[in-house]
């Protein structure tokens, strides 16, 4: 089984401003929390997602998250691959689990998702 894409996120200099054009393109319903807008896609065919504003570079992109078991051996395999670990493992504030970013060899930014470890 592959790793699926679970997450998106749209970064930004003007939140509200880029909420309010994607919220009209494409009837996106979206919840701010923090320094983000949660978005609902409205579809159990599609993923959400979230649009911050980081107050940092980079301030524009546009990034998948995809599904792992464990972020650091996905950024090892990664940078043996030629691509480069930007973020470390980070947990996410609320327990919701953690996430990395890498570059591929092009520069691209894809996200990895760790979901936290259910208690049982």
């Amino acid at each position: 089984m592959g790793n699926p894409v679970v997450h998106f996120e749209v970064g930004c200099r003007d939140r509200a401003k880029t909420q309010e054009f994607y919220s009209k393109l494409f009837d996106w319903e979206m919840e701010s929390s923090g320094p983000t807008a949660m978005i609902s896609t409205g579809s159990e065919d599609g993923i959400d997602g979230h649009i911050t504003s980081l107050g940092h570079e980079p301030h524009n992109y546009v990034t998948f998250y995809v599904l792992v078991d464990d972020l650091q051996s996905f950024l090892d395999k990664a940078e043996s691959m030629g691509g480069e670990t930007l973020i470390p493992p980070t947990e996410i504030p609320g327990d919701e689990g953690s996430f990395a970013w890498l570059a591929d060899p092009d520069g691209n930014i894809v996200g990895l998702w760790q979901p936290a470890p259910v208690d049982g």
